[in-house]
């Protein structure tokens, strides 16, 4: 006989405790929602735009150049990448309530370890005397990369944006373009509201009180709120008025059967989604990663460049809205269409920032890319794929994401470096998104091939 696992069936674990969602005067779904949501924004110590204030001051505490620590943030980024999938299987076996208190718990714990770097490498610099400060240094931050960005951007962020998933159908794209609304916004303040805090309690003290609020409250608001799935909790999705809609909705909205990872992989559609949204992860880190030195390369000053995140999260929560209305009325493939031809236009606004037309394009092009993005990287896999092996599936798609946002801001430094300008990684992304645009054509729902 098998051993039952005592912490998997624990009464501490079931649907119903401490709160039941069939008491909720309200479908818990939306509850969900909330919940992932606040999910999301608490994974910003983990995100580029949180980690790009803490970057000169590191820098300075730990005594590495500007190239070594972006290979730091690098190879921390795509070793997080890597593991990915098998937490995405791990999604799919214990569930989002779980792994969103593990998540909030590992990255808590892992803000203790970034506050402490400073300390630790005056400690380790004494024991190992034989080895270059440097290294050490390089090392240490290498692994805060690491544990953050796999804890926070990855595992955090994958979990509540599968849990949305898994409790709408018919409203999933309105679900995740009311969460995409708030993070977009929320993100956007970040940066502000991360140098108060560093003003005001220095930068050590500020990743203690983000990793003391990730542990006393996102874990503990998770367990008390979050659930996988509406079955578990004998509900449906969408709830029973919700439910009755799903014959208005469009016939390529309509989940047949469950695919499981490997054969998700065969299909073509997967691939150029993926290759999309990975695409967009690199450009978009790239571009705020080095966005001071973007501007001063094509005559934009310093702060002029930083306040066009504001029309462009401005943009990105409209299209996000349009996507997530419009996507149970019309076939994914062209959302993903409007999302690459956004990118294209982002990409060579970028280039001709120093006319009124360029910066137009750079504004118009990253904040539509970026709203498509928010809506389809939540839609797409439950609507292709199904819900049963939904983490494992989007455990790759996480992955890719990750490993492509680590290696943004390295190519486009070395693009620096060895021509003096960033034309030349420019025109690289520009063919990307070029590519994909066409292969959006053949990006059919391979759920199409069940239809009556």
């Amino acid at each position: 006989m098998s051993k039952i696992s005592p912490l998997r069936h624990s009464r501490f674990w079931t649907p119903d405790f401490p709160v039941s969602p069939r008491a909720w005067p309200v479908f818990y779904g939306w509850v969900v929602v909330a919940v992932a949501t606040m999910g999301i924004v608490f994974s910003i110590p983990g995100q580029t735009m949180g980690f790009s204030v803490f970057t000169d001051i590191l820098i300075e505490q730990l005594g590495l150049s500007r190239v070594q620590l972006s290979t730091a943030y690098c190879v921390g980024t795509v070793l997080s990448g890597l593991t990915l999938p098998a937490l995405g299987r791990v999604f799919d076996r214990y569930g989002a309530r779980k792994l969103i208190v593990g998540s909030s718990i590992a990255t808590g714990l892992v803000l203790f370890y970034l506050s402490a770097t400073h300390r630790l490498l005056v400690w380790l610099d004494g024991v190992f005397e034989f080895a270059p400060r440097v290294v050490i240094a390089f090392l240490l931050i290498t692994l805060g990369f690491y544990l953050i960005r796999a804890s926070a951007q990855g595992v955090l962020t994958m979990t509540c944006r599968n849990a949305i998933g898994k409790w709408f159908d018919y409203h999933r794209g309105t679900a995740l373009a009311i969460s995409g609304t708030v993070t977009a916004f929320t993100f956007s303040f970040a940066p502000k509201g991360l140098f108060v805090l560093i003003e005001n309690f220095q930068w050590w003290g500020a990743w203690m009180i983000l990793g003391t609020a990730s542990i006393l409250v996102m874990a503990v608001i998770g367990w008390l709120f979050l659930r996988d799935n509406p079955e578990e909790c004998g509900l449906v999705m969408d709830g029973p008025v919700g439910s009755g809609r799903r014959r208005e909705a469009h016939a390529d909205s309509i989940a047949h059967r469950d695919y499981e990872r490997h054969e998700a992989l065969r299909t073509w559609a997967f691939w150029v989604f993926n290759l999309s949204f990975a695409f967009f992860a690199m450009f978009s880190t790239a571009f705020t990663f080095h966005v001071l030195s973007l501007g001063q390369e094509f005559g934009r000053p310093r702060a002029e460049i930083v306040n066009y995140f504001v029309p462009m999260a401005v943009l990105s929560v409209l299209t996000n809205l349009f996507c997530g209305w419009f996507s149970s009325r019309t076939r994914l493939k062209y959302l993903l269409m409007l999302m690459n031809l956004a990118a294209l236009a982002g990409v060579i606004g970028t280039m001709t920032l120093n006319s009124r037309l360029g910066l137009a394009a750079y504004i118009a092009g990253n904040g539509m890319c970026g709203g498509c993005f928010s809506a389809l990287t939540g839609i797409v896999w439950p609507r292709f794929y199904g819900r049963r092996w939904l983490g494992a599936i989007a455990g790759i798609g996480m992955s890719s994401m990750v490993i492509a946002s680590g290696i943004g801001p390295l190519i486009f430094s070395l693009s620096l470096s060895w021509s003096g300008s960033y034309v030349p990684i420019l025109w690289f992304c520009a063919i990307l998104p070029a590519l994909l645009l066409i292969g959006s054509a053949w990006a059919d729902n391979p759920q199409r091939r069940f239809d009556d």
